[in-house]
């Protein structure tokens, strides 16, 4: 699913779009396969151990727990990783999550004072990590699971001291070094 064009400025550029990292669709696929196996197993079984009305049941009874089970935690799962997205645009940060319910966050580039990366062993292996953003004298926030983090620290700090440079600043008065 494409970020909306409509959420960016008309003379907004966009810098990076990311989904989170694949990693975290590694157990919903398992869960399927597994839960996916299980009922194959389970409906066999009844099929040999039930007759009539009860085999159906039993059968039937077998895919709507096979189907709930795939829905809550395969399906949803991916549907929240495709519509989670990780913008940086020439101006802001920007984090917008949800299918039913939607949920933002932005960050104007001005405001950040702080960006930081970390990433264990696994994660530098699958070159993800969190990416750790201060704006202002608000908490930190985390965004886990951002793909190639250092690619995208490097570039967020980029933005982030080009926007300061190209502010002006307001009262500071350089102070001269005598020696």
């Amino acid at each position: 699913m494409a970020f909306p064009r409509d959420a960016i400025g008309p003379d907004e550029d966009v810098a990076l779009h990311r989904h989170p990292h694949w990693k975290m669709l590694v157990l919903p696929a398992l869960t399927a396969l597994v839960v996916t196996a299980l009922a194959g197993f389970l409906a066999g079984v009844a099929e040999r151990t039930t007759e009539g009305t009860a085999r159906t049941i039993a059968i039937a009874a077998v895919g709507v727990a096979w189907a709930a089970v795939v829905v809550l935690r395969t399906v949803v799962p991916v549907m929240r990783w495709r519509t989670t997205h990780f913008v940086v645009t020439d101006r802001r940060v920007i984090v917008r999550q949800g299918v039913l319910a939607h949920h933002g966050t932005d960050i104007p580039l001005a405001r950040i004072a702080n960006v930081q990366f970390r990433h264990g062993l696994i994660d530098r292996l699958l070159r993800t990590g969190t990416l750790v953003v201060v704006a202002g004298s608000d908490d930190p926030l985390e965004f886990d699971d951002v793909p190639d983090v250092e690619r995208v620290h490097s570039l967020l700090y980029h933005h982030v001291v080009s926007d300061a440079d190209d502010r002006p600043d307001e009262g500071f008065e350089p102070r001269r070094v005598v020696r």
